[in-house]
C-alpha cells in the first residue's frame, strides 16, 4: 500500500529534471504531464547552491538553457526569463554570453514556478528506490521511499540528482565538523565566525577549490589559508572552438557509437576542457590576490604544489595533515582547524542508483542511447538516468550543454514505451495495450 502513486516520478529538481519537466509540458500528452511529479530534497530550487557566490559565472552560453536548442520559441527560455523579470536590456548591455551563476539559479527557480502541468515538491528527500513487482513477479514499477517515511509508486522513474560528493578516504579519520566539501561551502561557512583566525586548508586544483580559496578571503578574512594540490600548479581550462564542438548534442551519437578504445581516448583528451582546470578570469584574480598579500607582508595565503595528503588525523583538538612532497619524498606536518574539499564527485554511480541496481540483480548499470536503464527482464516500467552517463554519452552528459536535447530524447522514449492509457473512462482511438488510470479529484493516481 503506497502513500501515493504517479505515472512518472523525477528525483531531483536541478537543471536535468527541470528540462525534463519543460519537455513534458511541451511534448507529452496532458495526462502524462499532469501525472508527473518532480521531488527535491532542498527547500528551494537553486543551482550549485554550495558555491552560489555572487561573482561566479557560468562557462556555458545562455543559449544552452533548458529549452532553446530544442524549441527557441518556448516560453521557458532564458531570454523570456530575462524579459519577464525586466533585466533583458541590462543583460544585452553586459555583452556576455555567460550569465552569472546566481542568475542561472534564479532562472531555474523561475522555470519551476512557471510549470503549469508537472508538479514540483520541495523538501522531499529520497532515501531509496526499489523495484515493484506484481503477483507473478513481473517488474511493473518503482517504489521511492522518502526521508519522512512515506513512499511514492511510479511506472516511470527519472534520476537527475547528480553524483555523490567525493570525500577522499585519507580524511576518514577526521570528524565531519572539520571537513567542508564544496557542495556545502555556503551553509557551513555561514555558521562560522568571520572574526576568528582559523587555520584553513583547501584541497584540490580545479574550479571548485579555486572558488573556495577566493571566497574565503571575504568569508573568513582573518584566517590563514593554505592551498594544497598534487598538480605542479594551477592551469586554465584547455578549451577552444574546436573542442567545444565535442559538446554539441549531435556529438552524443558519435560518442555512443564509438568503440570502447575510442571513448576512452575522447574522455582522456577532453578531461582538461572541463576538469582539473580553472577559468582564466579567476586565475588572473587569484594571482593578483596572492601578489598583493605578499606585497603587504601578510603571508596569510599560500599554495603548496606537488604534495599528497598521506594521512589525516585528529590530535589535541586540531587536524594534523601529513604532507608527502612529490619531488623530494619529504614528509611534513600541517596543523589545521578546517579542511575545505574541492575534490569533486565520486566516479561510481550514485548510491541510490547502485542500490536499485543491486535490487534488480544487475551486473552492470548502463543505459541505452535514450538514457533508459538496461534491464535483464521485460518490464512494463522504465527507469532513466540523467547526468551520470559520461562513460556512454560523453563528457557533456554532466553539463548544461545537452539538457534540452536529452530531455526530448527521454520524453520520446517514454512515449514510445508507454502503453495507451484510458483516463477517467475516456478511451483513446488506439486501445492496444490499454491501461486504465483513475484520477481522483485530488490528482493522485491509482491503477
Amino acid at each position: 500500500m503506497m502513500d501515493r502513486e504517479v505515472e512518472l516520478l523525477a528525483i531531483g529538481a536541478g537543471p536535468s529534471n527541470l528540462a525534463l519537466a519543460v519537455a513534458l509540458e511541451e511534448l507529452a500528452p496532458d495526462d502524462l504531464a499532469r501525472n508527473s511529479l518532480v521531488i527535491e530534497r532542498a527547500e528551494a530550487v537553486q543551482w550549485q547552491r554550495g558555491l552560489l557566490l555572487p561573482w561566479t559565472k557560468s562557462q556555458v552560453s545562455f543559449l544552452k538553457d533548458l529549452v532553446t536548442r530544442r524549441n527557441p520559441r518556448s516560453r521557458f527560455s532564458f531570454l523570456n526569463y530575462l524579459h519577464s523579470v525586466g533585466r533583458l536590456d541590462d543583460f544585452i548591455n553586459m555583452g556576455s554570453f555567460t550569465p552569472y551563476r546566481i542568475e542561472i539559479s534564479d532562472y531555474l527557480n523561475w522555470v519551476a514556478d512557471s510549470l503549469t502541468k508537472v508538479r514540483l515538491e520541495l523538501g522531499q528527500d529520497c532515501v531509496s528506490v526499489e523495484p515493484r513487482r506484481d503477483a507473478s513477479g513481473s517488474l511493473n514499477g518503482w517504489i521511492t521511499r522518502l526521508g519522512d517515511g512515506s513512499a511514492i509508486a511510479s511506472r516511470y522513474l527519472v534520476f537527475g540528482a547528480g553524483r555523490d560528493p567525493h570525500i577522499p578516504a585519507v580524511f576518514a579519520g577526521l570528524p565531519a565538523s572539520r571537513l567542508i566539501h564544496s557542495t556545502q561551502y555556503r551553509p557551513r561557512v555561514a555558521g562560522l565566525s568571520r572574526e576568528l583566525p582559523y587555520r584553513v586548508a583547501v584541497i584540490g586544483s580545479a574550479q571548485s577549490a579555486a572558488e573556495m580559496f577566493r571566497a574565503l578571503q571575504d568569508d573568513l578574512p582573518n584566517s590563514e589559508v593554505t592551498w594544497l594540490m598534487r598538480a605542479i600548479g594551477l592551469s586554465a581550462y584547455q578549451t577552444s572552438k574546436f573542442t567545444n564542438e565535442l559538446y554539441y548534442p549531435s556529438f552524443v551519437d558519435k560518442f555512443f557509437e564509438a568503440r570502447p578504445e575510442g571513448r576512452e581516448q575522447i574522455l582522456r583528451e577532453m578531461h582538461h576542457t572541463n576538469y582539473s582546470g580553472v577559468a582564466p578570469s579567476l586565475l588572473e584574480s587569484l594571482y593578483s590576490d596572492l601578489y598583493t598579500d605578499r606585497l603587504a607582508g601578510l603571508n596569510r595565503k599560500r599554495l603548496i604544489t606537488m604534495v599528497d595528503v598521506a594521512a589525516a588525523r585528529e590530535e589535541a583538538d586540531e587536524a594534523v595533515l601529513e604532507l608527502a612532497d612529490r619531488r623530494t619524498g619529504a614528509v611534513t606536518r600541517l596543523h589545521r582547524d578546517l579542511i575545505f574539499l574541492g575534490t569533486g564527485f565520486a566516479k561510481q554511480m550514485p548510491g541510490i542508483v547502485r542500490g536499485l541496481g543491486a535490487a534488480l540483480g544487475l551486473a552492470e548499470i548502463t543505459v541505452n542511447r535514450r538514457y533508459r536503464l538496461a534491464l535483464d527482464e521485460p518490464s512494463a516500467a522504465a527507469c532513466y538516468l540523467q547526468g551520470v552517463n559520461e562513460g556512454t554519452h560523453g563528457i557533456a552528459d554532466t553539463l548544461l550543454s545537452v539538457l534540452a536535447d536529452r530531455a526530448a530524447d527521454t520524453v520520446a522514449d517514454i512515449l514510445a514505451h508507454r502503453p495507451r492509457v484510458k483516463v477517467n473512462g475516456h478511451r483513446p482511438a488506439d486501445s492496444s495495450a490499454l491501461v486504465t488510470v483513475r484520477v481522483p479529484a485530488d490528482g493522485r493516481v491509482g491503477r
